[in-house]
């Protein structure tokens, strides 16, 4: 069972007698643009125990963040304005990583790992496939060694992945799956290296929660009135170490909040 170290953390709570920890992701899509939209308002309101977002589009020296009670980590990329992750935790972890350890993955801001004394919880930003499948062959090679980099992890202690993974695995997971059949984020090779990832000892929590539940989106383009038409994807996600799926309480896609083409997701973990 996973358990929160400190019972003293503000904004855990008691569920018949266990503590639940808070975990919320976002991909922000540039997170100085998400703040003039109320990114602190609901950040302040949500009192997670830890925040990952991604796509922060930023260098730290960019940004003054006043979130007391925080630590604040950031990855970002080398290239200005792209990319990036960022995690804001209430308890200061044993150590952080930044990337997976291979130099070719590493120079786009897209890993922070912070280590507990109980879980691994991992932040990621998943290289997009771009159109016309262009980087599709880098994402495979990306793919493989992630994986191989949560698997590592695992052999250690359980892992709490969250964020933007650029992929909707089963047609459910989209509105218009024929139509999209082949695109980025939904061609078959990337659909497989999802399902290769869960049969690696992993859970994907909100359908394992919720294995039927239809129009529960993540992303919506801002073209053609997507997400006020429900035209969504689920690309962002939390998936957990299979040893944790009986800790879980529950899993909740915040579809009403805006701010970014995303909404944030939010894990609720004892």
């Amino acid at each position: 069972m996973l358990k929160v170290q400190n019972p003293g953390i503000t904004g855990a709570f008691l569920f018949f007698g266990e503590i639940i920890m808070k975990i919320i992701t976002w991909n922000v899509n540039g997170l100085r643009a998400c703040m003039e939209k109320g990114w602190k308002e609901f950040f302040l309101q949500a009192d997670a125990d830890l925040f990952g977002i991604q796509e922060t589009k930023l260098q730290p020296d960019q940004i003054s963040l006043d979130l007391p009670g925080y630590h604040i980590y950031y990855n970002s990329a080398e290239k200005k304005g792209y990319s990036g992750t960022a995690v804001f935790a209430k308890k200061e972890p044993e150590s952080v990583r930044y990337g997976i350890g291979i130099d070719q993955h590493d120079h786009e801001g897209r890993v922070i790992t912070l280590e507990y004394p109980d879980f691994y919880y991992v932040n990621c930003y998943t290289p997009n496939a771009q159109n016309e499948l262009k980087r599709l062959a880098y994402r495979m090679q990306w793919e493989n060694d992630f994986r191989q980099y949560l698997k590592s992890l695992n052999m250690a202690k359980p892992v709490i992945l969250s964020g933007d993974l650029n992929v909707a695995h089963e047609e459910i997971d989209l509105k218009n799956p024929k139509e999209n059949r082949n695109n980025a984020g939904f061609s078959d090779e990337e659909r497989e290296k999802m399902t290769e990832l869960l049969r690696s000892g992993f859970t994907d929590v909100y359908r394992f929660l919720y294995p039927e539940k239809t129009d529960a989106y993540t992303w919506w383009s801002y073209r053609f009135r997507a997400r006020e038409r429900n035209a969504g994807w689920r690309i962002d996600y939390f998936i957990i170490s299979d040893d944790l799926k009986s800790s879980v309480s529950d899993c909740t896609i915040l579809s009403d909040v805006t701010g970014s083409d995303h909404c944030p997701v939010m894990l609720e973990i004892f």
